[in-house]
């Protein structure tokens, strides 16, 4: 319940200084500087170290890459479909293909199946959510925000030195390691900094009237995250025979809202950053019944 009473208050709180003007129009640009550059990094350092591989916990691991696969492919296809713009292709390309399966994976799983259900949602955010994100959504973010071509060496230059990579790179190379108290105690404080400061920059970004050529993509990229993704887990999961809780905790993680670092990503890039955190935070809202649905499916 702590949770979900921090995700509400945070957005209400951007949203309504965001609404009197009480920050400048620079601030969610410099608290998504924070959350990549400090935050994100600092979750990835404290959580990857503590994760051991076995047979049974690469069930999430194959099933958020896949369903993160399909969801692009079908994002792709949908954008060229319907002709969006570059821009509004690569904020869909994140928000409507990377989930929100850490701050709020977390507690919702944890609601529904009970704590020892976290190891599992811990697997399909740090070796699946979270490694797209340093990789694909890197890819994505300089892309399409590129207005001429890039070359190869440039972008693998800029995702070698892309922060949460980089961090990435040193937690698996520490995996099994204990850090001593006081660097854990760090780790521990600047990452929790991410879900706050993320949600705020999400409600001072947030507008509930959308211009009218931005609610097809909003719509897409909400259907896509909230309804495909989930539908896919699920018939991924019967083509294989998977009944177990690892599978089932999969496909929640895959009915989880957009997430929020994407959002931060996709504004940083300058990627339809208003469209960004309106399917953010819309979808935060609407997941909080997308996903009873999913899980009374699966039960």
């Amino acid at each position: 319940m702590e949770n979900f009473a921090l995700i509400f208050v945070a957005i209400f709180l951007g949203y309504v200084m965001g609404r009197m003007g009480a920050f400048s129009g620079e601030a969610p640009l410099v608290l998504n500087k924070f959350i990549l550059y400090i935050s994100a990094p600092a979750l990835v350092l404290l959580q990857i170290p503590k994760l051991t591989l076995s047979l049974e916990v690469l069930i999430p691991v194959f099933l958020a890459w896949s369903v993160m696969a399909l969801s692009a492919l079908t994002v792709f296809f949908i954008s060229r479909f319907f002709a969006f713009s570059k821009e509004v292709t690569g904020s869909l390309m994140l928000v409507a293909v990377l989930g929100n399966t850490s701050y709020l994976g977390i507690p919702i799983v944890s609601a529904y199946f009970g704590n020892e259900a976290l190891g599992y949602v811990l697997m399909y955010d740090q070796l699946g959510t979270f490694i797209a994100l340093s990789t694909y959504g890197t890819f994505v973010s300089i892309y399409y925000a590129s207005a001429k071509e890039i070359h190869i060496r440039l972008l693998l230059l800029k995702i070698i030195s892309f922060p949460p990579f980089l961090a990435l790179l040193a937690a698996l190379f520490l995996m099994g390691t204990t850090f001593p108290p006081i660097i854990e105690s760090v780790l521990v404080s600047l990452s929790s900094t991410i879900v706050p400061l993320a949600l705020v920059a999400v409600g001072l970004g947030l507008r509930f009237k959308l211009p009218k050529e931005e609610v097809l993509p909003f719509s897409v990229a909400l259907v896509v995250k909230l309804i495909f993704a989930p539908l896919a887990a699920m018939v991924l999961c019967a083509l294989f025979g998977w009944h177990s809780l690892a599978a089932n905790v999969s496909i929640m993680e895959a009915s989880m809202a957009p997430m929020i670092t994407a959002a931060a990503v996709a504004s940083m890039a300058g990627l339809a950053p208003r469209l960004s955190s309106a399917i953010v935070g819309y979808g935060i809202i609407l997941s909080l019944g997308t996903t009873w649905v999913v899980h009374y499916l699966i039960t």
